[in-house]
């Protein structure tokens, strides 16, 4: 007598035999394809996974048969994207990225001073292969510097052949009796071009008038130039109020307007003054008049206190006050206290 389950068994062989069960549309994996890719198939039919270009296989089975039951098997199977070199480093310049996984793009720039040669991007490709190729940051140069009208290059000391690089520079010189108009010094920029050329003018001055009381020296020339020099000079009892020797500028004028200036003559004739910090005789020290500009200090009584102070006084083109506060003694007042005795005053008069 056959049993039920084995009725029940047999049954479900024949059921297989004759109908069968179905595979329904099998999960979709990330990144992958499924051939071939029906809604349905027989027991028995054959799929496999193929990752899409730029991805690989990780893990678990390419091919899955339609099994009796209907159900396809747990698919562990991962497409994981290719992986590009390292490109994390730019001599001289930056790389900017996310990951190096396709299908990532890459960037770049250079550093100040440097030019990129290649593309400014990079894309990771199917084969996991940069595309186009890492650029390089070439180094940024200058041509020679084109040397302006009446001008030398007094400096300049090329690197790469005749050229420069960024931040180098080159000086130039103005020839005899033109004047330099901008900067003597150029410099190689990021751009690959220099900085504004200086201009090479010629200057004239006019020639240089005799001061009152005195004599100017200059070169016998038609004309005088840029640089070119003048001496002045006072006859006796006058001072030069300047410098003794003044310079054609590049302004087309002097440097200087000296004068000459007259000594003054001393009114009085017996007083201790303060000069250059130390006490001495004024008609000893200037016996033959004080020169323009020079000043001494006086000194007077605070009759109250029964200190001294300094009043200031200066030659000013022969004019020279003294101060009223200062009292002239007699050479017959003996007994007298001169000024320049007596202790000085704390605060001042």
């Amino acid at each position: 007598m056959i049993s039920a389950v084995r009725v029940l068994f047999l049954s479900f062989l024949c059921y297989v035999a004759t109908e069968g069960w179905t595979c329904s549309k099998p999960d979709a994996i990330p990144f992958a394809t499924v051939v071939p890719l029906k809604a349905s198939y027989e027991p028995g039919e054959v799929i496999t996974y193929n990752c899409l270009p730029g991805y690989y296989t990780k893990g678990g089975f390419r091919r899955f048969t339609c099994p009796l039951t209907g159900s396809w098997p747990m698919n562990s199977m991962k497409c994981v994207p290719k992986v590009c070199p390292f490109a994390g480093i730019l001599q001289n310049g930056i790389v900017r990225y996310t990951t190096f996984e396709y299908p990532n793009t890459i960037s770049f720039t250079c550093n100040t001073g440097f030019y990129l040669n290649g593309s400014s991007t990079a894309k990771c490709n199917e084969e996991g292969r940069w595309n186009p190729g890492i650029p390089v940051c070439a180094p940024v140069t200058c041509a020679s510097p084109p040397v302006p009208k009446f001008a030398t290059l007094s400096v300049y000391k090329p690197l790469a052949g005749n050229n420069s690089f960024y931040r180098d520079t080159a000086v130039f010189q103005c020839l005899p009796q033109y004047a330099m108009f901008g900067n003597d010094t150029v410099t190689c920029t990021e751009h690959g071009n220099w900085t504004q050329l200086p201009e090479c003018k010629e200057v004239k001055c006019p020639f240089p008038s005799r001061p009152d009381n005195g004599f100017v020296n200059y070169p016998a020339k038609q004309a005088l130039n840029y640089k070119d020099k003048a001496t002045y000079g006072c006859h006796d009892t006058y001072v030069l109020d300047g410098p003794e020797v003044v310079e054609c500028s590049k302004f087309g004028n002097w440097s200087a307007q000296p004068t000459c200036k007259a000594t003054c003559k001393i009114s009085v004739k017996k007083a201790t003054v303060l000069y250059m910090g130390e006490k001495v005789k004024l008609q000893d020290k200037f016996k033959n008049g004080m020169p323009h500009g020079e000043k001494v200090s006086f000194f007077c009584k605070n009759k109250e206190k029964k200190c001294s102070y300094t009043e200031e006084a200066q030659c000013v083109d022969g004019t020279f006050e003294v101060p009223k506060c200062f009292k002239e003694h007699s050479s017959l007042a003996f007994w007298k206290t001169d000024a320049s005795d007596v202790k000085p005053c704390e605060t001042g008069p």
